[in-house]
């Protein structure tokens, strides 16, 4: 079947500092979907007279729904025109958080909170599109803006659910957030530029070619590496972390879990920082500093295991350069991938956020079983040891980049 890859010729869209900002804030509203219902389950378990077990599996479907998502229609991004791929997903996602907030019962909740979880992929498809509306020069830039409101996004979904659902009760999360989810829908309308496809290849060769880019690029794989050890130590910290809390070293409830979640809330403003880094010294040193400080965190951490106001500062500062480093890492790692090929960026994210998920997935089961094996001490060693495998991916002896600045390549068309 014959093929068209090569990238449109076209100069970058003015987009000025505005619609980045705009983006962002799509960005932090879609992921925000994913997790509010975290923050929520125990009120819909009484709302609706059903086991805490059958409550959370809400907010578990969803999450499954928006990993399955990014593989089954982040690739589209390369074949279909972004800005109505992007506001009929909003669309979608707008309708099925109406459809949960009505929902009578459990099964309908259900079945919205999966089609929310897959249709909640706009973030992933606004990264790649925001990544060709620039000059290579400010490309780390942008990724970081967006990147921030990803985290902000992440970090204020369960405060925005578990308030708003004490005072209104469980629905109201899930209509305000298809009201916001709506507006956005309309503003992106109009305010994304149109872009024509780089591709015209058929869906089952989109989603072959995410899994060959997963063999064939070197770079794509470097970038894969860095964020699956690093994101594995990550979460392996976050899951054993409530075991450590709410045991008898310690001993406090889950609420003291969450306060020390908003210490990330700095890595929101590191994220903006790491990009513009990343267009001046490049990717590869910006991966270094962020595997060094993973391991610093490891270091800090450790002492979280003698409990009291020392082991609490231990555990907020450790977490706290943990954040970091996943977060700037995540900016380098995407300004890589999306400098490689113009016209697959959404294939080459679809590859690297579904291996970085799988890489939490697996630092959670990691971290449980470490921690109930052998203590706290065990779930620091292996943030070090995934830290130290990342090392792995970096280019010593290897020809650095260029004031830290790819080939800069033919821009994405774009039209209104």
């Amino acid at each position: 079947m014959p093929r068209n890859d090569r990238p449109t010729s076209a100069t970058p869209t003015a987009v000025g500092r505005k619609l980045p900002l705009l983006m962002a804030l799509a960005c932090g509203v879609g992921v925000a979907n994913v997790y509010f219902p975290q923050a929520v389950t125990p009120l819909i378990a009484d709302g609706l007279g059903v086991s805490s077990g059958t409550a959370a599996t809400t907010a578990t479907v969803t999450q499954l729904g928006y990993a399955a998502g990014i593989f089954l229609l982040v690739p589209l991004g390369d074949r279909l025109p972004r800005r109505p791929l992007i506001t009929g997903l909003l669309a979608t996602t707008g309708l099925a958080l109406l459809a949960a907030g009505l929902a009578p019962a459990t099964g309908l909740l259900l079945a919205a909170g999966a089609v929310v979880g897959v249709a909640t992929v706009v973030p992933q498809l606004l990264l790649p599109m925001a990544a060709g509306l620039v000059d290579a020069d400010r490309r780390g830039n942008v990724i970081g803006t967006l990147q921030a409101g990803l985290i902000g996004g992440i970090l204020l979904a369960r405060t925005f659910g578990g308030v708003l659902g004490e005072h209104l009760g469980w629905r109201a999360p899930y209509l305000v957030a298809a009201v916001l989810t709506g507006l956005l829908a309309v503003v992106l309308g109009l305010a994304l530029p149109g872009n024509s496809p780089a591709v015209h290849d058929r869906y089952p060769t989109l989603i072959v070619d995410t899994l060959r880019m997963l063999r064939d690029e070197r770079e794509l794989r470097r970038s894969v590496l860095f964020q699956v050890t690093v994101f594995c130590g990550f979460s392996a910290v976050w899951t054993a972390l409530a075991l450590l809390m709410t045991g008898p070293r310690y001993g406090m409830g889950a609420q003291a879990v969450g306060l020390l979640a908003l210490i990330g809330a700095a890595s929101m403003f590191c994220a903006p920082a790491a990009g513009r880094w990343v267009d001046r010294l490049g990717a590869d040193r910006v991966n270094l500093w962020c595997v060094l400080t993973a391991l610093a965190a490891a270091a800090v951490l450790t002492a979280g295991s003698v409990g009291g106001a020392v082991g609490l500062s231990a555990l907020a500062a450790g977490l706290l350069l943990l954040d970091v480093a996943v977060q700037c890492g995540q900016v380098a790692n995407q300004a890589r991938i999306f400098a490689l090929r113009p016209e697959a960026r959404s294939r080459l994210n679809t590859g690297y956020m579904t291996c970085a998920f799988l890489g939490g997935s697996a630092g959670s089961w990691l971290g449980t079983r470490a921690y109930v094996q052998w203590g706290w001490g065990a779930v620091c060693a292996l943030v070090a040891l995934a830290a130290l495998l990342a090392l792995a991916a970096c280019p010593f002896g290897r020809r650095r980049e260029h004031g830290g600045r790819e080939t800069r390549p033919a821009p994405e068309r774009v039209s209104r």
